[in-house]
């Protein structure tokens, strides 16, 4: 498997990111080919689509002040995590934990880095939509088919550091069912399923960056992937949180703790 980063200039709003990206790819010599794989981060994704608020243009409500004192945050990012979040689950000193799509994220995802100056960036509106829409925008411009992925960072519990989360995919299966397989003493497996989506955004994300690294979109080749015509229905990709591991050992911890007081 290969992974060629794609270095492009700075993306703005009215963007056609897979423009941006296929001039870029074509400087360096490269061009994309049948079964490849596009990862994009998110957050040129959403500034393409304009998706780029100025803080200053945003009145806090009073459920807002709460947030923001609670946690240590300014009041007008704490207003639009409110408004994007699905359910707000709690936080520490400038960081609020929160479900969104379906993805536990750091403040809704909204992010402050690779924003303008007093502004903030929010989620894609639809990252499994446009995943698609690039991937039937990248066919019209190449006759290439090929996987798309929209990827975003986040934390692991307990571990230090950020690691790649997909947020749209397109083009292949992101999940792969390991249930009934052998292991290597034939002891059939009972619960595996690998995060295939999840990996390979990780895999980007080492050559992506996190400050300015200028790269928002790299090339996979050769993924052992099933790729696939057939659109992606999110919900394949998600677990419910009475079957999360994590969160339902939380829910129910926070349930007793709220019984005993």
């Amino acid at each position: 498997m290969t992974l060629i980063p794609i270095k492009t200039r700075m993306i703005t709003p009215g963007d056609d990111i897979v423009e941006v990206v296929l001039k870029s790819l074509k400087k360096v010599g490269g061009r994309i080919k049948n079964r490849d794989i596009l990862v994009l981060a998110e957050t040129a994704v959403a500034t393409a689509e304009g998706r780029i608020i100025e803080l200053n243009k945003i009145k806090p409500s009073s459920e807002a002040l709460k947030l923001s004192k609670m946690y240590d945050i300014v009041p007008e990012l704490a207003e639009l995590i409110l408004r994007e979040a699905d359910e707000i689950l709690g936080g520490v000193p400038h960081v609020v934990l929160t479900l969104k799509n379906g993805v536990l994220i750091a403040n809704a995802g909204i992010d402050k880095s690779n924003a303008p100056p007093g502004c903030v960036v929010l989620l894609p509106q639809n990252p499994m939509k446009t995943a698609q829409e690039i991937r039937k925008k990248v066919f019209e411009k190449t006759g290439k088919k090929i996987g798309v992925i929209i990827a975003d960072s986040r934390t692991q519990p307990l571990r230090l550091g950020t690691i790649g989360v997909a947020l749209g995919v397109a083009g292949f299966i992101p999940v792969s069912d390991e249930r009934g397989k052998l292991d290597i003493f034939g002891k059939p497996l009972m619960i595996t399923r690998r995060a295939i989506a999840d990996n390979l955004a990780s895999a980007a994300e080492v050559l992506m960056g996190e400050a300015g690294e200028m790269v928002p979109a790299v090339l996979i080749r050769g993924a052992p992937v099933a790729f696939t015509d057939c659109p992606i229905n999110l919900e394949s990709m998600l677990i419910s949180p009475e079957e999360c591991l994590y969160m339902s050992i939380f829910k129910n911890v926070f349930k007793d703790f709220k019984n005993k007081k």
